[in-house]
Order: structure tokens, then C-alpha cells, then sequence
């Protein structure tokens, strides 16, 4: 099978080290889950998270066409837990204020020419007066 980076492939983990794990994608190809791309979040030993034996689906994040070496992550696999925590707090904050976005900004376009209409009305008057 010829891998392509965003492929997202099933694995067989069957090493791993202190700076990551080794997944077998078939009988001839072998890729890296650097320890930083296991998941979301802070990973002191990945024997808590991985082990090996264990079938994983996983996103290809990189090929070195020189090396032969392909970069895999289980974290892209992932929502973020700090995404999903930020848009859950703005979803809760536009629906208590109201909503955001170019509809708002429409509606205030022509309060605002009004404003500037009055504005320049009074510095006429001040620079004629």
C-alpha cells in the first residue's frame, strides 16, 4: 500500500520506547507515533496510554521520501479537550449576549452612519461658529 500524509490507516503497536511507539501498518511498512502526538495533553510514560499488541487507527503526519521513515499520530484522531472546553464557553456566552458575527454588525451599520452624520454636523457648526 502506498501511504499518503492525512492518510488515516489501522496499525498494530509493536515497540515502545521512551520517545514513542512503533506501529506496523502491514508486513513491510513500520511508522513512529512520536510521544508528543499519542495524545492531547502532557504523557510521562506511554505505557499508561499504549501498549504493545494493541490495533489503533492512526493519521499519517509525515513522509521522509529519502528516509523511508513516516511520522504517525493518534492525537490528530483527537478533539481537543482546550477546544472543545473555549468553544462550549463562547457558544454559552453568545447565547446569554446574543449573537456574534456579520448579522450583528449589519444591524449596527446604519446607527453608526447616523452617528457620524451628527458628528460632522456638530464640527461644521463648531468651525463655522
Amino acid at each position: 500500500m502506498r501511504y499518503k500524509i492525512g492518510m488515516v490507516v489501522k496499525g498494530k503497536i509493536t515497540g515502545i520506547q521512551p520517545y514513542g511507539a512503533f506501529v506496523s501498518l502491514d508486513e513491510e511498512t513500520q511508522g513512529l507515533i512520536h510521544i508528543s502526538e499519542c495524545k492531547h495533553g502532557f504523557v510521562k510514560d506511554l505505557s499508561e496510554v499504549l501498549a504493545v499488541g494493541n490495533e489503533i487507527e492512526v493519521m499519517v503526519l509525515d513522509i521522509d521520501e529519502y528516509t523511508r521513515k513516516i511520522s504517525l499520530s493518534l492525537r490528530a484522531l483527537e478533539e481537543s479537550t482546550t477546544f472543545q472546553y473555549y468553544y462550549k464557553k463562547r457558544r454559552q456566552h453568545h447565547e446569554k449576549f446574543g449573537a456574534i458575527g456579520f448579522d450583528t454588525i449589519k444591524e449596527s451599520i446604519p446607527k453608526w452612519i447616523e452617528e457620524a452624520k451628527e458628528d460632522e454636523k456638530k464640527q461644521n457648526q463648531v468651525l463655522k461658529g
